[in-house]
């Protein structure tokens, strides 16, 4: 570890968890029905950090109905100087239900060596983690740098595909996401792999109306339980997935081990976990379906009625390295042929499909980062994947093949990201920043042997 950079980032560290806690205030929520000043402060006062730090030529990217994309950029210090590209998002989730919250999501509150409030792990602390990394060389970074901070990423937009489409854009050779962090706090951590995403709506309709279940039901077909036959087919006994073609194969890299899975899952201690083989497969590296709706009548307000229609809404992640919508179809075809009963069933996609990704891991931007994630965790950096999603990504790659893209961050796995109390611990923002400065020293250094 360079041991002037280490010293140099503590003594940033109060400055950048008091414009933390200024971000988390700001409740840039940029879903329907939300009010669009917040965003547009929280934009603003982005702005100003980046300039503060000495971004050049900081502005906005519009797109139609897409929160202002805050682009800039850092020239090169030398000609054969690498440049990095700087990812994160300055929108939140929203709150949800504030009584489960032991403090106000948006008064961002000190306690247990964290800053607790939403959006203080997701995604603001790796905002400020970038802005950290260059502060740490007061602006002028050892390699070139641009910055793309989006506004909109929680509840999607525009942007997702506009990388592939405009290239030149986002020209660089390697590209550092801070859309994610450690497995568990202290374990420095890259994010080697995502899972694709498909979702599908299948639905039995059976009767035009509904009709007494006295007088009708054990003939008349059920809706309802025709396509609970057909959603029970998507597993085994043991709850792997049941749909051949679906691809499946052992993680090989690091993990949760069970207990620190029930734990983040909130399992019950008398429940079983569902599915076979090592967790790496059931959550990265293999498939999972999961009924994530369902349109049938209420308990509160059932009649005793044969149902006429049902439909429910899957989510279906797939193998990071399997055509998404190959995925798709084997889905749809399987549950086309599940016919319960005799019934047919409709089954049409719920929205495009998301590919997964795979990191190449053997180029220098790689090489550098695990040298700069062991000098600011103390020990060789994990590789682990994620079981969601990240769209953007895929058109990163697509946009800049070449550059090496490495997901890391100061979030941990224990920060409650989407739920209640959310947090990132000082400690875990303190690593990234230095990781990632770390990163600018050794990658710049790397590529200008490797020239």
């Amino acid at each position: 570890m360079t041991e002037g950079l280490a010293t140099r980032v503590d003594g940033l560290m109060d400055g950048l968890c008091d414009d933390l806690r200024r971000l988390t205030r700001i409740p840039s929520v940029n879903f329907p029905g939300y009010p669009d000043e917040p965003v547009k402060a929280a934009y603003d006062l982005v702005v100003e950090l980046l300039r503060d730090a000495g971004v050049q030529d900081v502005k906005a990217l519009t797109l139609p109905d897409t929160a202002p994309v805050v682009t800039g950029h850092i020239p090169p210090p030398t000609p054969d100087a690498p440049t990095v590209l700087l990812y994160a998002h300055y929108d939140v989730q929203p709150s949800g239900d504030e009584a489960l919250w032991t403090t106000e999501p948006f008064e961002p509150t000190d306690r247990d060596g964290a800053v607790h409030g939403r959006g203080a792990a997701d995604d603001k602390s790796n905002l400020i983690a970038h802005i950290g990394a260059i502060r740490a060389f007061d602006g002028r970074p050892p390699v070139g740098v641009r910055v793309v901070f989006e506004g909109q990423e929680e509840y999607g937009s525009g942007f997702d595909d506009y990388p592939a489409e405009h290239a030149d854009e986002f020209a660089c050779d390697a590209m550092v996401v801070g859309d994610m962090g450690n497995i568990r706090p202290g374990a420095g951590t890259l994010t080697v792999a995502l899972r694709g995403v498909v979702e599908l709506v299948v639905e039995a309709r059976t009767l035009d109306v509904a009709k007494h279940s006295g007088n009708f039901g054990g003939a008349a077909p059920d809706a309802l339980i025709a396509l609970m036959h057909a959603l029970a087919t998507l597993h085994d006994d043991a709850g792997d997935v049941a749909v051949p073609g679906l691809l499946r194969e052992e993680w090989d890299g690091s993990g949760w081990t069970e207990a620190e899975f029930r734990t983040l899952a909130g399992v019950r201690d008398d429940l079983p976990l569902i599915g076979t083989g090592g967790l790496g497969a059931r959550l990265w590296s293999g498939p999972a379906i999961t009924v994530i709706g369902l349109d049938a009548p209420s308990v509160d307000r059932a009649a005793s009625a044969v149902v006429p229609s049902a439909r429910a809404k899957l989510n279906v992640r797939v193998h990071l390295r399997q055509d998404p919508v190959e995925a798709e179809r084997i889905v749809i075809e399987f549950l086309e042929a599940a016919k319960p009963f005799g019934i047919p069933l409709t089954v049409r996609r719920a929205g495009e499909p998301g590919a997964g990704f795979a990191a190449a891991t053997g180029g220098p931007a790689y090489q550098a980062a695990h040298e700069a994630l062991r000098a600011a965790w103390g020990d060789d950096p994990v590789h682990a994947a994620a079981g969601g999603s990240i769209p953007l990504v895929n058109s990163l790659a697509a946009a800049q093949p070449h550059a090496e893209i490495l997901l890391m961050g100061a979030q941990d796995s224990l920060c409650n990201l989407h739920g209640p109390n959310e947090r990132v611990l000082v400690s875990e923002l303190r690593g990234a920043v230095l990781a990632e400065a770390e990163f600018f020293r050794a990658y710049a250094e790397r590529f200008a042997r490797a020239r």
